[in-house]
């Protein structure tokens, strides 16, 4: 049932220039000339990441408030207000990487960033691609290592790689090469002095959990932060912590996250069961983003998936990663 997970988005020739973009905002003077953003960041003691004034979200909002349409601006705060990951692009690692966590450390924040550049990635589905092989994807995680440097940032490493070995997707051929690069991507990414790593470990609809104990070990997650459950996916935040609970006494008392992006009414089960996670209708935005979990093994509720980009060419969807304004606008009004 990888259908289950296959919810991933590529960030194929957008996040570049957006990391350029904000390289350059982030060396900009600070004579008053600069324009005032959009949305502001939410209070640090509840979530430390930072908000994107200039993401999807921000833009849709200011594209609704100038045309007037006020109730759907409201809505798509929702989203803009809150602080969602930044999926590095395949061709400029480095200044991506120095844009968002340069950006985020002038408001004084920190990153969000995912690393989704595998090689086979994502079994030619949706989001197929990833880098060429295991040099390119080593030099790929070598860029993005540099560009973070010393400032603060959590990396969600791998959307989809781990699963995609133990459900069979990703052939076998290929086996060895992914645990290996996932373990050196482990490595290299926590020789930044502040960069946390989790690597992705899936969801709640996973039937058999005791089969990702040994494969998460063998990826690295030893010497990782912890891992990241539901990721791109709708399970509820309960049955998601439940999940993680069980994985992380099997890991050695591993931390975890949960994105809680898209949560809020959980699955949907009305569908073909083999296309329930692409742009499922009905669905709604989770809890916020905080690092206030009241739970000590679970770090962070996060936005990892950016609500309102598409899952794929499903269901009348654009294409995986695109941004969808009706989708959007459906999430946030479903929210409770």
């Amino acid at each position: 049932m990888y259908g289950s997970w296959l919810t991933r988005r590529t960030r194929t020739g957008v996040g570049a220039a957006a990391g350029a973009v904000l390289l350059m905002a982030g060396c900009s003077s600070d004579d008053g000339g600069d324009k005032k953003p959009s949305v502001a960041q939410q209070p640090k003691a509840k979530d430390p990441y930072w908000v994107n004034p200039d993401g999807n979200a921000a833009k849709q909002v200011a594209t609704y408030e100038k045309s007037g349409e006020d109730e759907n601006a409201a809505l798509i705060k929702k989203i803009a207000e809150q602080p969602v990951g930044e999926w590095i692009g395949p061709d400029k690692p480095e200044d991506e990487a120095k844009g968002f966590t340069e950006a985020a450390a002038k408001a004084d924040r920190d990153a969000l960033l995912v690393l989704y550049n595998i090689p086979h990635r994502d079994c030619g589905q949706f989001s197929k691609g990833g880098a060429a092989d295991g040099n390119a994807y080593r030099a790929w995680v070598d860029q993005v290592a540099k560009g973070i440097g010393d400032r603060r940032a959590t990396v969600i490493l791998e959307p989809d790689a781990v699963l995609h070995l133990v459900d069979s997707c990703t052939p076998q051929e290929f086996h060895e090469e992914r645990y290996d690069l996932l373990k050196g991507a482990v490595d290299r990414l926590k020789q930044q002095p502040n960069t946390k790593v989790y690597l992705d470990a899936g969801n709640a609809g996973w039937s058999n959990p005791d089969a990702l104990y040994d494969p998460l070990k063998r990826a690295g997650v030893d010497k990782a932060d912890g891992f990241a459950v539901n990721v791109s996916n709708f399970y509820p935040t309960a049955a998601s912590k439940d999940f993680g609970k069980k994985l992380s006494a099997k890991v050695g008392g591993k931390h975890f996250v949960v994105d809680t992006s898209r949560n809020g009414n959980g699955p949907y089960t009305e569908g073909d069961p083999k296309e329930n996670w692409c742009n499922p209708p009905g669905r709604a935005l989770g809890e916020a983003p905080t690092t206030k979990t009241n739970d000590p093994l679970v770090d962070a509720y996060l936005w990892v998936k950016r609500p309102g980009e598409s899952d794929g060419d499903c269901k009348g969807g654009p294409k995986a990663g695109e941004w969808w304004p009706e989708y959007a606008l459906g999430l946030a009004r479903n929210a409770r």
